[in-house]
C-alpha cells in the first residue's frame, strides 16, 4: 500500500464519520416523532442507494446458501443496534449517543471470539476492559433507572453494531458484496419497522420529510465511504480517525442544539479515545 492509498483511506473515513454524524443530527432535529418512524425513513433512503448500486453493477443479487444466516444476523443485529442508537439520540446529547455507539469495535473484539474463533490477545482484553470504563462516566449509573435507561440503550446499540460488523467482515471475506450487505439490512430493516409506522404513523411536516431524507442521505455517505475507506487502506491503520465522528457530532450539537458535554462524559470520550488510539498505534507497530 503506497502513502496515496493511505491518505485516500483518511479521507473517506472522515467522509464516514462526517456523514454519520450528520445522520444523528438530522435524526435528532426531525422532532418529537416515534424512533421506528426515524429508523424506517433513514433505512428507506439507504435501500434506495443501495438498490442503485446493485442495478448499476449488473451483477444481481446472490448470497450464496452457506452465507444466509451469517447475513440474517447481520441484519437482526444491525436493525436492533440501529433502532437502540436512535432512542438514544432522541433523549441524551447527540456527542454522548455517538460515543456509546462507537464501543462498537470493542463489542466486535469479545464478539469475535465466538463467532470467527478469533482468540484475543491480552492487550485486546486490557484495553476493551478501560473503554467499558469509560463508557461508565458516559452513562454515569444513578438509582434511577429511567434516568440511565436511554444510555444503556445507547451502550446496546453499540453492541447491536459491533455484532453486525463481525458478521460483515465474515460475510464480505465469504465474497458476498458490499452492496448487497447493506441492501438486505436496509430492506429488513425498513420491514420489522414498517408495521410499527402504520401502527403509529405521526404527520410529518415538510421540513420533517427533509430532515429525515437527509438523515438517510448522510447515512448512506457514511456507509459506502467506510466501505471505501477499507478498500484503500487496512483497518488497523485508519480505523482510529472514525473517532472523529464524536468531534464532529459534538460541534453539531454545541453550535446548533445547544448542548456542552458535561465533564465527566468528557473524561469517558478521553478514555475511550485514547484506548483507540493506543490500539492503533500498537498494530501500527505490530505490522
Amino acid at each position: 500500500m503506497n502513502s496515496q492509498d493511505k491518505i485516500k483511506g483518511i479521507i473517506f473515513i472522515l467522509l464516514a464519520a462526517l456523514g454519520f454524524s450528520l445522520m444523528t443530527f438530522f435524526v435528532r432535529i426531525s422532532g418529537d416523532l416515534p424512533t421506528m418512524q426515524k429508523a424506517f425513513f433513514r433505512n428507506f433512503v439507504a435501500l434506495i442507494v443501495a438498490s442503485s448500486a446493485i442495478i448499476k453493477s449488473g451483477k444481481g443479487i446472490h448470497i450464496g446458501k452457506g452465507n444466509r444466516l451469517d447475513v440474517f444476523l447481520r441484519c437482526a443485529f444491525g436493525t436492533s443496534g440501529l433502532i437502540a442508537n436512535f432512542y438514544a439520540i432522541d433523549r441524551l446529547g447527540i456527542a454522548d449517543a455517538n460515543m456509546l455507539n462507537k464501543l462498537s469495535p470493542f463489542f466486535a473484539i469479545i464478539l469475535s471470539i465466538f463467532i470467527l474463533k478469533e482468540v484475543p490477545s491480552k492487550f485486546d482484553i486490557l484495553t476493551t476492559i478501560i473503554a467499558f470504563i469509560g463508557a461508565l462516566f458516559i452513562i454515569r449509573p444513578t438509582g434511577a433507572f429511567t434516568a440511565v435507561f436511554p444510555a444503556l440503550m445507547g451502550l446496546f446499540g453499540g453492541f447491536g453494531a459491533g455484532t453486525a460488523y463481525v458478521f460483515v467482515r465474515k460475510v464480505t471475506n465469504k465474497g458476498v458484496q458490499t452492496a448487497i450487505v447493506v441492501f438486505a439490512f436496509s430492506l429488513f430493516s425498513c420491514l420489522v419497522t414498517l408495521p410499527f409506522l402504520i401502527i403509529n404513523y405521526v404527520p410529518m411536516t415538510p421540513l420533517q420529510w427533509l430532515y429525515l431524507f437527509l438523515a438517510g442521505v448522510s447515512a448512506s455517505l457514511g456507509q459506502f465511504s467506510i466501505t471505501t475507506a477499507y478498500k484503500y487502506a487496512p483497518a488497523k491503520e485508519i480505523s482510529v480517525f472514525d473517532y472523529t465522528q464524536v468531534i464532529f457530532a459534538a460541534m453539531l450539537g454545541i453550535i446548533f442544539l445547544g448542548e456542552v458535554p458535561e465533564a465527566l462524559s468528557i473524561i469517558g470520550y478521553a478514555i475511550i479515545i485514547g484506548v483507540a488510539i493506543i490500539r492503533w498505534h500498537r498494530n501500527l507497530k505490530a505490522a
